[in-house]
């Protein structure tokens, strides 16, 4: 288990929707604002999506992204990663538009085709900020987040071949490790791989400590020392996840994009907010944070100034 402890931290998402919480980044300063803060309080890396700064809906439009990412650059050192699993209701072209124009050091990769609902979530509201916001989360029962194997290759080859981008490979259940494990044997993806595992999302593996653990173990057995791992879970999981997988040896992520709370039942004000809390909680448990350099050199990646932002 290493001492250092990357702290990534989800900046705003595409599934919390501007009635859910005043504190959710939307318009491109408030997300420059947010990242910036996240860092200055010790996220190495900060995992960005991008919103239309007048409705808060995901958009995945390179315009918008270049709005925050140069400014994110010029205001700290923290690794920039671009989703690209954008929403739901985004073909794959749309999901690397972003990334494409701006060739970061790190984006996401989702490691499978899922359910991915998040539906339940518009019974909570009755009144909406804006009118795209209940359908919008209601049609996610209907919806299947399409990551196939074809998918899955594009992006590496497009992103990893073409630019020397390296990934967050983002595994909902077991069976994702697994397709990992295939790309790794075909020899499309290298170690250091950075392997985030996630919990409580429906339709995915459920937030229960014994899956973490199995979670872990399955990864060990595929990826042996050759991965770095990763822990997050969402809503009210998130904390408890994030330190049970830290004490386990894990890096954490959190963020307003898997957790709009702070503790039961208070909204977390910032992302900052977040990262502050999970940092005290690595450092009381003996672990240190990793800076963005450390992180730099324990995934392997490119460097901040072979960029095109």
């Amino acid at each position: 288990m290493s001492d250092k402890v990357i702290i990534t931290c989800a900046v705003t998402g595409s599934i919390h929707t501007p009635t859910m919480s005043p504190h959710l980044p939307v318009t491109p300063d408030q997300i420059a604002e947010e990242a910036l803060a996240a860092a200055e309080a010790g996220a190495a890396i900060v995992h960005l999506h991008a919103r239309d700064p007048e409705t808060g809906r995901p958009t995945p439009s390179p315009e918008v992204f270049m709005q925050f990412l140069p400014r994110i650059k010029q205001g700290c050192d923290a690794v920039i990663n671009i989703s690209t699993g954008g929403s739901h209701v985004m073909s794959l072209e749309e999901r690397l538009a972003a990334a494409v124009r701006a060739e970061p050091e790190m984006t996401s990769l989702n490691m499978g085709s899922m359910n991915f609902n998040f539906a339940p979530v518009a019974d909570r509201y009755a009144d909406w900020t804006h009118e795209w916001e209940r359908d919008y989360l209601r049609a996610s029962s209907n919806a299947i987040f399409r990551n196939t194997f074809d998918d899955i290759e594009q992006i590496i080859r497009t992103l990893g071949d073409g630019f020397g981008t390296r990934f967050e490979f983002e595994c909902y259940d077991v069976g994702h490790l697994y397709n990992l494990a295939h790309f790794l044997d075909r020899g499309l993806v290298r170690p250091p791989l950075f392997v985030q595992t996630i919990f409580g999302i429906l339709g995915g593996i459920g937030a229960d400590v014994d899956h973490l653990v199995h979670m872990r173990r399955t990864a060990d057995k595929l990826f042996g020392d050759g991965y770095a791992w990763s822990v997050f879970a969402a809503g009210r999981h998130q904390m408890e996840f994030c330190t049970h997988g830290m004490l386990m040896g894990a890096n954490v992520r959190v963020g307003l994009e898997d957790s709009l709370y702070i503790r039961r039942g208070e909204l977390a004000t910032s992302n900052a907010a977040q990262v502050r809390k999970i940092r005290r909680i690595v450092e009381e448990a003996g672990r240190s944070v990793a800076t963005p350099a450390e992180a730099r050199e324990m995934l392997g990646l490119k460097g901040g100034d072979r960029v095109a932002f």
